[in-house]
């Protein structure tokens, strides 16, 4: 973290950062220091009703919560700007005026329920807009004409039931989109078509029961794939290919029981995988071909977890059980990932039958490792 000379506001109670203990001598050596070199600094006072004001050669930093008063006026040079707790329903259109060097607006937890077309116009500086915990149903289309800074853009726990692609018109530089927790059913096709520099989606904790083939068709540079807790019952094929950069994928908790035999064709960066909690009791050959297995040009550098399924343990799982054996170092919850078919399997690990398979088929020694001859329930 940079260093910042810093001074506190009249206004401002106390800092916006955490206090670190310092070491008693070291704390006096700097309280001396500053009453050498900032010898304006005003002493701090408690004022419930004053937003705390963080000032540093960068600009203001100004943080609002209750019982604290929205300010009338913010400070010319505020570049962040935090107002969130309080049960706000709308903002007027002028909120931001003044502050034309704005580059985080943080405005989750109040009720917002709209925004003005012209709320971000005056803050062309903007990077980061976070509101999350509100209860919008929906952007207005333009809101982001003017923000071809912003880079992130958070709206997780609104009330988003759909999306349409004119909300995200104008944003060019956007790196990071979350829109978990909310009640999208459907996502439009062309979502992401101009969001060339896109490396988060956050698509989780939605009612998704599909994806539109094209979805990640406009972004080139994924890196992090959010779309756990969905109700998604098959993973098609293709879906994934447009995005070789793609490192971790997130898909628990939803209701797969279908994957497409070329839904991880060209991931050769993966390095984590989230299958658990899903209705996956087999899957194809040649699924695992380029992720991760023995002989790869790399492999999974987090690991993979397919725990939580009703694993039928039978010769059609023959293909990844030896994938599993190469790849067993990575396995997340090995000992608690089970077998439920065949009967005569039923309890014991997945990763025991492949290696039992494994040395049958094959008589290869594969050593001694840490599992449990029977499932532990739980993760």
């Amino acid at each position: 973290m940079e260093e910042r000379e810093a001074t506190m506001s009249s206004w401002s109670p106390e800092g916006s950062q955490s206090p670190r203990v310092l070491d008693p001598h070291l704390s006096r050596i700097l309280f001396l220091l500053l009453l050498i070199v900032a010898p304006s600094v005003q002493e701090v006072t408690s004022n419930p009703e004053a937003c705390q004001v963080y000032q540093s050669s960068n600009g203001s930093s100004v943080s609002c919560s209750p019982p604290a008063k929205l300010p009338r006026q913010l400070p010319a040079d505020t570049v962040m700007l935090s107002v969130e707790f309080f049960n706000l329903t709308q903002l007027p259109p002028e909120t931001l005026q003044g502050v034309a060097n704005l580059q985080e607006l943080h405005l989750s937890s109040n009720g917002l329920e709209t925004l003005s077309d012209k709320l971000l116009l005056p803050v062309p500086q903007l990077k980061v807009l976070d509101l999350t915990l509100n209860a919008l149903t929906r952007l207005p289309p333009g809101l982001f004409q003017g923000s071809a800074a912003l880079h992130t853009l958070v709206l997780n726990q609104n009330q988003l039931g759909a999306l349409e692609t004119s909300w995200l018109q104008g944003l060019k530089a956007l790196r990071h989109l979350d829109l978990s927790g909310n009640c999208l059913r459907t996502l439009p096709p062309g979502l992401l078509a101009n969001l060339t520099d896109l490396r988060v989606l956050n698509l989780g904790n939605n009612q998704l029961e599909t994806l539109p083939p094209d979805l990640l068709r406009g972004p080139l540079q994924l890196e992090w794939l959010y779309l756990e807790g969905n109700r998604l019952q098959a993973l098609e094929g293709g879906l994934l290919e447009p995005q070789p950069n793609l490192s971790y994928l997130f898909l628990s908790g939803n209701r797969l029981a279908t994957v497409a035999a070329s839904a991880f064709q060209g991931l050769k960066q993966l390095d984590m995988l989230d299958l658990s909690n899903n209705s996956l009791s087999t899957v194809p050959r040649g699924l695992w071909a380029s992720v991760g297995q023995r002989g790869a040009a790399r492999d999974m550098k987090e690991g993979f977890d397919v725990s939580g399924n009703p694993w039928n343990c039978d010769q059609s799982l023959e293909d990844f059980y030896q994938w599993l054996v190469d790849n067993r170092d990575k396995m997340f919850f090995r000992n608690s990932t089970c077998c439920v078919e065949p009967k005569a399997m039923r309890g014991q690990t997945l990763l025991g039958a492949a290696l039992a398979h494994v040395r049958l088929t094959a008589g290869v020694e594969m050593g001694r490792i840490s599992l449990a001859e029977h499932c532990t329930p739980g993760n």
